[in-house]
């Protein structure tokens, strides 16, 4: 650690966000507290005490230049992202998709935090807001004691949605004599495991998915809400619909699956030459090829029921689960009434906010958010404007959104072109509209980092 004259900022939360900000602060010259709970106290996800673990999917998504989240990837590299460069560093097959081996990158982002000179990690739960200037990244498990100081604070009560795990198996469990490994129409590597099925294979799947017995999800009025938009009960509860469970989906009707995560377009079954009636895909999730999550299988079966009715996927009959799938309760604020597009806190300028918290959706957003958070921490600790990074970046029309939605109708939100304010000169072909969007946020992007105008 440096001398004290250096400004402290404290940084809760050893998530991505977390460890993004403490990173980003650091490397502006100010002395972070990193405070991270695990493994003192664990969540219902985790299963280390590893700084930026991944609870759920091994994916960071697409990495496509012309995709929504291969801008925002390209920005954050751009940026110099530890998480992002952590992630290339540990990447595994999955098409135009940026996947890791999660343990793997896990190490390497807690190994690069724990080196840092002015980065000390604090292994304890903090149960109040703290004092100085801070960046809350505690994610969507915030403990219950640190969720009520928040919402002391913020004046209002929390909103929570709950969220899904899908299962993992072991890859030599698979049957390979009915699985076959392809990408859809053929296009890239054959990085994805596929489970082919017929229509009476898949009528009895999804007549066991939807008749299994799940968890209880405490507070909630019918579960049967879960397919609407917005599901109530005392605590505000919500399914976010990107993170559905796949027996909620199943039971919105017979051919769901078929038209969502199973469906089957661009394969063909090498036994029969032809296309499935649906397809279940497992995709990578560790360096070595080991370990296979189950694509679009979120789920709060039972454990022994998530045995019973997956094994009636023709390939996984005798599948090895490592992991099964589960359920845990995700919270956010409504950041609309809070937050600033700098996600610095109304009314307390050096208290900022970072991850999946604010309402941004997905690992990458939440990056980005910790990016931001920890940039303007450390500048508002060497007494300098916050930054706002351009609206027509990716980044910065996520923390746009989370700043000026409708607090009324608030939802998270993942990266998507729909954010961005629009072309001076309209283009209807939809692949070069998204092309000019890329090109134009790199370009504003390049510019404002040559020059940037705080507080713009």
């Amino acid at each position: 650690m440096e001398s004290t004259a250096c400004p402290v900022i404290t940084v809760v939360g050893g998530g991505l966000a977390g460890s993004e900000a403490a990173w980003q602060a650091a490397g502006r010259g100010v002395r972070v507290a990193l405070y991270e709970m695990r493994p003192h106290r664990m969540t219902p996800a985790h299963v280390s005490d590893r700084l930026a673990e991944l609870v759920c999917s091994n994916s960071l998504g697409s990495d496509l230049p012309d995709r929504a989240g291969g801008l925002l990837k390209a920005e954050l590299r751009w940026l110099g992202s530890l998480v992002l460069a952590c992630a290339d560093e540990a990447r595994v097959p999955a098409g135009g998709a940026l996947a890791v081996d999660r343990e793997r990158f896990a190490a390497e982002v807690t190994r690069r935090i724990e080196a840092h000179p002015r980065i000390q990690v604090l292994r304890e739960e903090v149960a109040a807001i703290p004092a100085g200037p801070a960046v809350i990244a505690t994610g969507p498990l915030t403990s219950d004691v640190l969720a009520q100081a928040i919402a002391r604070l913020a004046g209002q009560e929390h909103l929570y949605f709950y969220d899904a795990l899908a299962p993992i198996v072991a890859a030599d469990s698979i049957d390979t004599s009915v699985a076959f490994r392809a990408s859809r129409y053929g296009k890239g590597d054959a990085d994805y495991v596929n489970c082919p099925m017929t229509e009476e294979e898949y009528v009895r799947f999804v007549e066991a998915l939807v008749a299994a017995e799940r968890f209880p999800l405490h507070g909630f009025e019918r579960e049967e809400a879960c397919s609407q938009e917005q599901a109530r009960s005392p605590e505000q509860g919500r399914f976010f619909e990107g993170c559905l469970p796949v027996e909620v989906l199943a039971a919105r009707g017979r051919e769901a699956l078929a038209f969502g995560p199973l469906r089957p377009v661009g394969l063909a079954d090498p036994r029969t030459g032809k296309r499935p009636y649906a397809v279940v895909q497992l995709r990578q999730d560790n360096l070595a090829g080991t370990l296979y999550n189950i694509v679009g299988f979120q789920t709060n079966l039972r454990q022994r029921e998530q045995e019973r009715v997956f094994r009636l996927i023709p390939g996984l009959a005798q599948a090895e689960f490592v992991r099964y799938g589960q359920m845990h309760r995700n919270t956010f604020i409504n950041a609309p009434q809070l937050l600033e597009p700098t996600m610095g806190f109304r009314g307390r300028p050096a208290l900022f906010f970072a991850g999946q918290i604010t309402g941004v959706e997905g690992y990458v957003g939440s990056v980005g958010s910790g990016w931001v958070a920890g940039v303007n921490a450390a500048r508002l600790a060497w007494e300098q404007e916050a930054l706002i990074l351009p609206g027509t970046t990716m980044l910065g029309a996520l923390c746009h959104y989370v700043s000026h939605a409708d607090p009324a109708a608030f939802q998270p939100m993942k990266a998507n072109f729909g954010l961005l304010p629009p072309l001076e000169r309209p283009v209807r072909d939809k692949r070069k509209r998204y092309a000019a969007y890329v090109a134009r946020a790199l370009a504003d992007l390049e510019a404002y980092l040559a020059n940037p105008e705080p507080g713009h």
